[in-house]
């Protein structure tokens, strides 16, 4: 583990790992996430923890529920076995970079860790065009957006955020149950609000639809309209540092669904590029040229999309034994 990352989990700020019923006696697998994780760290980086712990028996068998743990003010992260697993499946980019992880930047890690880690390759599949190739886009037009907002009308805005929130219904289709085309309808339409020209309405007929695939796509849409409205009201310059960060990010996500798809695994600390990438960071490229790194890894990305030999959907029955094997063990050494 870095001198660095140690330091700081030792502090009285972390002192919830050591202390919470939940996180002390059950985490499998602990690591350093976001800049420390992709080596993109500066000095006033700070460590996002992410992890997973096995559930309890009451949480399983009982009419408890845990999904995951959260500290904002350290922003850690702490998933429960069964969600983190659900989401490795859906190649979700937060959770998948997670298993690709340099060694320095692991904390805690079980022999259900090492498992998950072991097998990184059963969760990867051509899910990943959506889920990396649309959370990418959807960063790029936030990023664009809050480097022009000041030159957009409101009803241009609402257009970015009802643009980005459609082009997640395909990702929706395939992580969540699927619903016919129509059933949730997104659209610009003249608002009472003082403040707003035009705003976004819906229109939802969803019958016998599972309400917690519903409440995760409300979850995601909320974010997304969020994350706009942030960038909107931020002040350009004195933010500048944070929108050449999210330029970085957005190359290296890029980059890592790249990866993935061309057979490499799960490539979360970029060595390779750990200078070009600082350097977006430190403000070396205008971001004319940082929108022409973009569209050079888009189409990395896109060709890697067409040639990949990943399977369309993971082996959910060979994850579904490795997730048993993990419980089973764990329940087995504590008693």
């Amino acid at each position: 583990m870095d001198d660095i990352i140690d330091k700081k989990i030792k502090s009285s700020a972390y002192d919830f790992l050591r202390q919470n019923e939940i996180l002390k006696d059950h985490i499998i697998y602990l690591v350093a996430s976001g800049s420390y994780g992709y080596g993109t760290n500066v000095g006033t980086s700070d460590i996002d923890l992410r992890g997973v712990v096995v559930e309890s028996k009451k949480h399983i068998l009982g009419l408890d529920n845990f999904e995951q743990f959260e500290d904002r003010e350290t922003d850690t992260v702490i998933y429960g076995l069964k969600k983190f697993i659900n989401l490795c499946l859906s190649a979700n980019p937060n959770t998948l970079e997670l298993l690709g992880v340099n060694d320095n930047s692991i904390i805690a890690i079980s022999d259900g860790g090492r498992l998950l880690r072991e097998n990184e390759s059963l969760f990867l599949s051509q899910r990943v065009v959506q889920s990396f190739g649309n959370y990418a886009m959807a960063q790029l037009r936030r990023l664009k957006n809050a480097l022009a907002r000041d030159d957009y009308p409101q009803k241009e805005k609402e257009q970015h955020i009802l643009n980005t929130l459609s082009n997640q219904m395909e990702h929706f289709q395939r992580v969540y149950s699927k619903f016919e085309d129509g059933s949730i309808s997104l659209y610009l339409d003249r608002s009472e609000k003082p403040d707003f020209d035009e705003e976004i309405y819906m229109d939802i007929n969803l019958k016998h639809y599972p309400l917690r695939d519903f409440t995760n796509i409300y979850s995601e849409m909320t974010n997304v309209v969020r994350t706009y409205s942030k960038l909107n009201h931020r002040n350009r310059k004195k933010d500048m540092p944070h929108l050449l960060k999210h330029a970085m990010h957005l190359i290296r996500l890029l980059m890592t669904g790249r990866d993935i798809l061309q057979g490499k695994g799960i490539i979360t600390y970029r060595k390779e590029e750990q200078s070009f990438l600082l350097d977006i960071r430190k403000g070396k490229y205008k971001f004319e040229e940082i929108f022409e790194f973009v569209n050079r890894y888009e189409n990395e990305f896109e060709q890697a999309a067409k040639s990949t030999n990943l399977p369309v959907i993971p082996d959910t029955k060979k994850v579904e034994e490795i997730m048993y094997e993990i419980y089973s063990k764990y329940y087995t050494s504590i008693n």
